[in-house]
């Protein structure tokens, strides 16, 4: 079945209202939080986020294939583009910017690593869908339906696909980081963690299937599907769309979980952990509506960027206590991408917002990028 939009393609784009302006994280017992400062505006598909040196910050605008450097006073300047092909996965350490490209014509796919320091021509340092093309980790994986009669298998229509099937050949690189080992990729297509070190890919992790959901009266014509498919299960495939390094050493992923991304099948998205020595991995949280992003903080708290979380569905940044099931929630308008700069004691949130246009009218340039400072 087809996993989730924002991910599918450069050309769907989703629904996004105004911008709301809370005074502080709501659920009680969370971080006061004071109003959000608009950085930048005029941004197009701002899914990726970096922060740098005094606040100057890296925002990609995938669906036009641009990396944008905006310095404090909001003055971009556009230091990558890619003349076609879509770009993301932005990240930095030290002087080196990180980011990918993935190709969007179907007849010739491509998805590589990318890395550009200063006074440099980006310099490609991994091929992404070669290691896909070659490996597929998830092939080990079943996704679809479980016991489904051939009978109303042959009634699926061919945008799901196959009643049942493996993981496919797919590449789209949405997030990376880099670390003194190497840099880490969260795969959104592969359904995998990749780590790409002196030019070679490996894989660390193939994410989970998503835990199976059952077709119902209520939701199989929203999904596109056919009463007969009433009743079953369905597998949808494991989306992992960040990856950041904990306190504890494991990597932290957020995963869209395939299928519709927003909380017409419940509130699916998830974090988990991922040993990057073993590819063990475990979940430390449920419940997210439309999961892009993650950010660790100070004291281990962990900020998850939901495209479609909050009561009315427009989007919400959500913070989890580290050892605790509290929730706390800051409404912002469809967050795609979520940084935590500071320390202990007076630390901020940046967070690229209004990510998506409306209805058919293609990218549109009305994404922002806001900071929230946390007290």
């Amino acid at each position: 079945m087809k996993r989730s939009a924002v991910l599918a393609s450069s050309a769907i784009v989703i629904a996004a209202v105004g911008l709301t302006t809370p005074p502080a994280f709501a659920g009680g017992h969370g971080p006061h939080a004071g109003p959000p400062r608009t950085v930048a505006t005029d941004l197009v598909t701002p899914l990726s986020l970096e922060i740098g040196h005094h606040g100057t910050a890296y925002v990609s605008q995938n669906f036009t294939g641009e990396l944008l450097k905006i310095t404090r006073d909001g003055t971009k300047t556009t230091i990558a583009s890619t003349g076609g092909d879509e770009l993301g996965a932005v990240s930095k350490r030290g002087d080196t910017i990180y980011y990918a490209t993935t190709g969007q014509d179907p007849e010739h796919p491509s998805a590589n690593l990318w890395a550009l320091r200063k006074g440099h021509a980006p310099k490609e340092i991994g091929d992404l869908y070669e290691h896909e093309n070659t490996k597929n980790p998830d092939r080990i994986r079943t996704y679809g339906f479980k016991g489904l009669p051939q009978s109303c298998a042959s009634q699926l229509p061919d945008e799901v696909g196959p009643a049942t099937y493996q993981g496919l050949v797919d590449s789209h690189p949405y997030a990376s980081l880099p670390t003194r080992r190497g840099v880490y990729v969260a795969d959104a297509a592969a359904n995998a963690i990749l780590w790409v070190r002196h030019g070679k890919v490996h894989t660390v992790a193939v994410m989970p299937t998503a835990k199976p959901v059952r077709i119902t009266a209520d939701n199989y014509e929203a999904i596109g599907l056919p009463e007969c498919t009433v009743g079953y299960k369905y597998r949808f495939e494991f989306v992992p769309t960040d990856v950041e390094m904990g306190r504890d050493g494991w990597l932290y992923v957020t995963s869209l979980p395939g299928g519709p991304e927003d909380a017409s099948l419940g509130a699916r998205g998830s974090v988990h952990r991922v040993n990057p020595h073993n590819g063990r991995t475990e979940l430390v949280a449920a419940g997210f509506v439309g999961a892009t992003n993650l950010a660790i903080g100070p004291k281990g708290q962990i900020a998850v960027a939901e495209l479609f979380g909050g009561s009315d569905g427009t989007g919400q940044v959500t913070l989890l206590k580290r050892g605790s099931h509290h929730r706390s929630y800051l409404p912002l308008t469809s967050p795609a991408a979520v940084e935590w700069v500071g320390d202990r004691h007076s630390s901020s949130l940046y967070v690229t917002t209004d990510a998506f246009v409306l209805g058919d009218m293609g990218p549109q340039p009305i994404g922002k990028l806001v900071k929230v400072r946390l007290r």
